[in-house]
């Protein structure tokens, strides 16, 4: 069942974290409350009606409506502020992860969605659609209404105290970074047969090519396994993440029979105009990747931040060389290529090396880290971390001053090594 869903709960992630539909639905949510009103009124006893009139809610809801207008803008302008912020210092591509932040789009929600009631509410009492048989009705929805308005307050005031800041754009990276790895390392061919280089493609194929221009942001298997029926075999070309023209070749097929749906298999490639973080694990890692690069900077000059961005990407691909990759085939007559760790590897360090070449902190904490990742089990992030450890050795060695530090930094034992494991033969002489 999960395999049938997996391409509509992509676009239901996708819009679940989008801020019109959580601020639209609390809208909805506010008119039905209204209308459900006018209902309740006739299950209500008679001396329930009579505790409170028309004029005792009115000026309530009044003070309700204009104070959230005016908390609504507030937080709309203090949101874009922090979005600009965190966009300036971190990178712009986390202004993509902000948006997806549910805890703004819940607090902004609630706040239009109690403005909605509360001038919804005094449109109907000035029409005399609400009498006061109603009062007491919304008299009980306006304290409700305004306890939530508490709560959503105190969320916020505690969520603006990191909303923006550096330390939050490199969380919000790391965790798209960590889930996007976790399942890649599960599932690296995403559902499908691993195509590899020792695959030996047919003759005849019949040629895929894309419908537009973009990114690819999703490959659904399951859809193109039922594309390919019983004989067929279609062999996925590219990933998630590449960038492709119109008429760019995506995929092969052979064996299809002449009712095969061609465009049903077009169709399984989702292609948008950006990238997105679901199933592209370079762009979570070029993401954080960006952030210690630009801290690298001359204008910001942060090697702490920098540091940081390091030894997070460590602790990730640590973390993904534990994990025992169990796939499962989903899509037996489908064929997808599994992403290079080399290319995993050069778009988490590859910027960090290059422009951290020339001091000493970041190459010594860089080497160190890359050291200790050429020592994981895994044995295609061993060789990917060891060639990028020599990559960013060679930059250093060109950018450092100093022969002392270029030596310090050849010396450098891997990340968790202890006192007493290094070697004191290796300690640098100094220069005359």
């Amino acid at each position: 069942m999960y395999d049938l869903l997996r391409k509509p709960l992509l676009f239901f992630r996708r819009y679940y974290h989008a801020l019109w539909l959580r601020v639209t639905l609390y809208a909805l949510l506010s008119l039905v409350v209204s209308l459900v009103t006018l209902v309740l009124r006739h299950y209500l006893p008679n001396e329930w009606t009579q505790l409170i009139d028309a004029s005792a809610v009115t000026p309530v809801l009044t003070i309700l409506a204009s104070s959230m207008l005016a908390v609504s803008t507030f937080s709309l302008n203090v949101m874009v502020s922090a979005h600009a912020s965190a966009a300036a210092t971190a990178t712009p591509r986390i202004h993509r992860l902000l948006l997806q932040d549910t805890t703004t789009q819940s607090v902004l929600a609630a706040f239009i969605g109690a403005f909605i009631f509360a001038l919804t509410s005094i449109i109907l009492f000035r029409t005399h659609l609400y009498g006061d048989e109603e009062a007491i009705v919304v008299m009980a929805i306006t304290i409700l209404a305004v306890v939530v308005i508490i709560i959503a307050m105190l969320r916020w005031i505690e969520h603006l105290s990191q909303l923006g800041s550096l330390d939050n754009s490199l969380d919000l990276a790391e965790h798209e970074a960590r889930r996007s790895l976790t399942m890649l390392r599960k599932d690296p061919a995403l559902g499908a047969n691993l195509l590899t280089p020792d695959t030996v493609l047919p003759e005849n194929t019949t040629e895929i090519r894309a419908h537009k221009t973009g990114y690819i942001q999703f490959i659904d298997t399951r859809s193109l396994n039922d594309c390919a029926g019983d004989q067929g075999l279609i062999y996925v070309l590219q990933r998630p993440g590449q960038f492709v023209l119109e008429g760019s070749l995506l995929a092969q097929a052979s064996g299809l029979t002449p009712e095969a749906d061609h465009a049903a298999i077009v169709r399984g490639f989702v292609i948008g105009a950006t990238r997105t973080h679901e199933v592209d694990a370079e762009f979570s890692l070029t993401t954080l990747s960006e952030i210690s690069s630009k801290a690298l900077s001359p204008g910001i000059n942060d090697p702490g931040t920098a540091i940081d961005a390091i030894t997070r990407l460590t602790a990730l691909f640590w973390h993904t060389a534990q994990i025992d990759p169990t796939p499962k085939l989903r899509a037996p007559r489908v064929f997808c290529p599994p992403p290079a760790s080399h290319d995993l590897f050069h778009a988490a360090f590859a910027a960090t090396a290059r422009d951290g070449a020339g001091c000493l902190e970041v190459c010594t904490a860089l080497r160190r880290c890359l050291l200790a990742l050429s020592e994981a089990p895994d044995t295609e992030f061993a060789e990917a971390a060891h060639e990028m450890a020599q990559r960013a050795l060679d930059y250093a060695t060109n950018a450092l001053p100093l022969d002392n530090e270029k030596r310090a930094l050849v010396a450098v034992s891997p990340l968790g090594k202890t006192w007493a494991d290094q070697s004191f033969s290796t300690t640098t002489e100094p220069t005359e």
